[in-house]
């Protein structure tokens, strides 16, 4: 079935729970996952919905802080891969847009399927929001599992 799970983290509780199934996915099934970090660029191409401005802190100061969030989260995907003795490996890509680094890192790394967590918010809240699962639901050419 499933050869190479891709799960994305933010690092946040609510990822957790995303790494946990698509882990324990994987070990039923016998395949590898790669768990990626999506993280903005450091510096704006341009003034649009997707530009960030940090006050007071330099590209390179952006670059470690972000850099050290993203080992702290990965570590999380490496240490329940290795607990369920599942072969993993980590990434991190820099995007504007995380669904798009979700869905870029998939097609890199061959991955057959994604595993994640959403907050399950739909409607005006989900509308206002934005969802980076729902960008990916309705992008991805891969089978997605979606845990709450």
């Amino acid at each position: 079935m499933f050869r190479h799970i891709l799960i994305p983290t933010d690092g946040s509780r609510l990822a957790r729970r995303g790494i946990r199934a698509g882990v324990r996915l994987a070990k039923a099934l016998g395949a590898r996952v790669t768990g990626v970090y999506v993280m903005l660029p450091a510096t704006a191409r341009g003034y649009d919905e997707t530009a960030i401005f940090y006050a007071g802190i330099s590209a390179r100061g952006w670059r470690h802080t972000f850099d050290k969030a993203a080992r702290k989260a990965l570590s999380v995907i490496e240490a329940e891969a290795r607990g369920a003795k599942v072969p993993c490996n980590t990434l991190v890509v820099h995007y504007r847009q995380p669904w798009k680094g979700i869905l870029t890192a998939a097609q890199r790394s061959k991955c057959d399927a994604i595993a994640l967590a959403s907050h399950g918010r739909g409607g005006l809240g989900g509308l206002l929001l934005g969802s980076e699962t729902q960008q990916v639901l309705a992008r991805s050419r891969l089978p997605v599992l979606v845990v709450r």
